[in-house]
């Protein structure tokens, strides 16, 4: 069993600063068979296992019209990752900055997973596609696209105005 907290050869971390600049609210939990960061795969696949997404009882509202999309957007809070390295040497070697990394390892725990939405059960969502560990705190739902997003036309690599060729807005 690995060691998540040890830091490994050509790891840099650093203190975190004092202050804090945002307040978040969990809105549910997510249950998944993955007990230890071992058991979690690198990431998730819309053929994983059928997880469940339990949203708290002051959201259920807000869940209203969920059932009509295939596939969501979770964000969620890693809450057992360490916040403090700045560079990292994943299992494959060679040393990277944490923001260069899809690593839960970073200053501020959010991960983004896309799934696939499998069903609706009252306030509780059945989906694939989780790669976090069971009890993760929920922060968002977003519809992975819906009618009320605009969908730029994909410019080639090097098109457009923004980082690294895609558009921006």
């Amino acid at each position: 069993m690995m060691d998540w907290q040890a830091t490994r050869p050509g790891e840099t971390e650093a203190p975190l600063p004092d202050r804090a600049d945002a307040r978040l609210v969990f809105i549910g939990r997510i249950r998944t068979p993955f007990a230890t960061r071992d058991d979690c795969p690198r990431q998730g696949r819309q053929d994983g296992p059928l997880c469940r997404v339990e949203i708290d009882a002051y959201w259920h509202a807000a869940l209203k019209g969920i059932e009509d999309f295939a596939e969501l957007d979770l964000l969620y809070w890693m809450h057992e990752a360490r916040r403090d390295l700045l560079t990292q040497t994943p299992r494959g070697g060679g040393t990277l900055g944490t923001f260069a990394l899809r690593s839960p390892v970073r200053p501020n725990p959010i991960a983004l997973s896309w799934v696939k939405l499998e069903s609706v059960q009252g306030a509780t969502l059945l989906v694939r596609g989780l790669d976090c560990l069971d009890g993760t705190p929920l922060l968002d739902i977003k519809p992975h696209r819906c009618s009320q997003s605009q969908v730029p036309s994909s410019p080639s690599c090097g098109e457009g105005s923004g980082i690294g060729g895609r558009t921006i807005g």
